[in-house]
This record gives C-alpha cells, sequence and structure tokens, in this order.
C-alpha cells in the first residue's frame, strides 16, 4: 500500500492556507495537518477536508512539528504560509518590526532547522514558502512586510541551493493582491496598488499545485510578476522612479 503524503499548512484557517490545504488534501488523498492561532478555523478547515487541527503559533513550530510527526509519521510537505502584515515605516515601532520578523522569517528558519535531520536522512522532503511578490518587489505602506519577506525568499533561494541534491525540493510562491483578509486590512492602499487584478485564494492554490508538479522554485500566481522582478534588476533607478510615483499617487488619493 503507498503511504499518504503527510503535509503541514501553517496559517491554514483562512485564505491562502486553507486553499493550499484543501489542494493538498484533493491531490492525491494527502493527510493535511491544519495550523492556525484560530482554532475555530482550523477545525473547520480539517473537518471539511478530513484533515487535524493543530492551533499553535507558526513562529514556535516546536510543538505544532511534533504534533505533526504524530499524527502523520512523516512530514513531507511543510507550507510555511502563516504571514502578517503590519503597516508603517521606518516608525512602525519595534512590536511591527520584530512581528513580522518572528513570523514571516524565522517561522520558516525554526520549522527547516527541525524537518532537515528528517529530510536529508531520506533524502527527501518539500518545503513551501508562501513569500508574496513584495519578497521579489517591495510593498508601498508596510516596511516591515516588504523588508520580511525579502528574507523570506532570501531563506528559501538558501535552502534550494544548498539542499537540492540531496532531495530536499523548495518553492517560494510570490502572488500580488489575492482576496484575503490581509488584503482587506490595508485598506485604501491595498485597493488601490493591489486590488486590480487580485486573485482568489483558489487560484494561488492552483498554481502552487502546478509549480509542485513541474518543480518550479518560483512560483507566480501572477505571471507579470516575473516582467517586474526582471524590470527591477535591469534597471533599478527606473524601477525606483516608477515605485515612487505609485508613492506620490497614494499619498495623494488617501
Amino acid at each position: 500500500m503507498t503511504r499518504r503524503l503527510g503535509v503541514v499548512v501553517t496559517g491554514a484557517g483562512h485564505g491562502i492556507g486553507a486553499a493550499l490545504a484543501e489542494a493538498f488534501a484533493a491531490a492525491g488523498g494527502a493527510r493535511v495537518v491544519v495550523n492556525d492561532l484560530d482554532a475555530q478555523a482550523a477545525s473547520a478547515v480539517a473537518e471539511r477536508i478530513g484533515g487535524v487541527a493543530v492551533v499553535g503559533d507558526a513562529a514556535r513550530p516546536e510543538e505544532l512539528i511534533a504534533a505533526a510527526r504524530k499524527e502523520l509519521g512523516h512530514i513531507d510537505v511543510y507550507c510555511a504560509n502563516a504571514g502578517v502584515a503590519p503597516a508603517g515605516g521606518a516608525d512602525a515601532g519595534p512590536a511591527a518590526w520584530e512581528s513580522a520578523w518572528q513570523v514571516n522569517v524565522l517561522a520558516h528558519v525554526r520549522a527547516a532547522e527541525l524537518l532537515l535531520p528528517d529530510w536529508l536522512e531520506r533524502g527527501a522532503g518539500r518545503f513551501v514558502a508562501t513569500v508574496s511578490a513584495a519578497g521579489l518587489l517591495t510593498s508601498l505602506g508596510s516596511a516591515p512586510y516588504a523588508v520580511s519577506k525579502h528574507g523570506a525568499l532570501a531563506f528559501a533561494e538558501w535552502l534550494s541551493a544548498t539542499y537540492r541534491h540531496r532531495g530536499v525540493r523548495v518553492h517560494a510562491v510570490c502572488p500580488q493582491g489575492v482576496r484575503t483578509r490581509m488584503l482587506a486590512e490595508t485598506g485604501r492602499a491595498g485597493e488601490l496598488l493591489l486590488a486590480e487584478g487580485a486573485l482568489e485564494p483558489e487560484a494561488v492554490a492552483a498554481e502552487v499545485m502546478r509549480g509542485i508538479a513541474e518543480e518550479r522554485f518560483l512560483i507566480l500566481p501572477h505571471p507579470e510578476v516575473a516582467r517586474y522582478y526582471a524590470a527591477r534588476a535591469g534597471d533599478p533607478d527606473r524601477w525606483l522612479s516608477t515605485m515612487n510615483r505609485m508613492q506620490q499617487r497614494l499619498e495623494e488619493d488617501t
């Protein structure tokens, strides 16, 4: 009998995380651990897909990973999806910067630290990081989000460069606007910059499944992000001027 794939998805009570949990459960009947701080939401998703809810902070994944191993045996896929997007710039304050760093970056680092020994011993494992296009570009209105998402991308790149020859596969999922609570909470800035062309979470999850099947490191639910990323690298001053014009528009509009 073929062993069912063991999958953990953090921040899976809502949005992209819930859609990922559903997509993995539907694709080959994977067993999914649904993690979220919102116990009711995690339980609802787990019940819907026949998974297991584990409530807890993704930034402190020790108990989550221990519980997932008890339920699944092996963790084959870990989706580091939980994220926060505190508003503000350099003056956002220590709490906002600390939250972004802990959830958007160190949660990934701590999970990898716990997962890698088993994955390297088995020669197989898959780490899926929900990064955001902000990690490739930037995010006007939230310096903590933009900076920490660059960190998340850098860590995913490092993992892939270091361990892909040993069977560890890494994917960085980098959508622009997605119709989630996080987008709604950005207010006018999100409406102005991201609402047009925003995708449903299910569309993002479907692209993640395609990206995994094709073994793509960068998974871009909005294909135009590749063009923006190339423009940023090819002519950074022109790209920054364009972004600054958007910032000026935002300031005039709010």
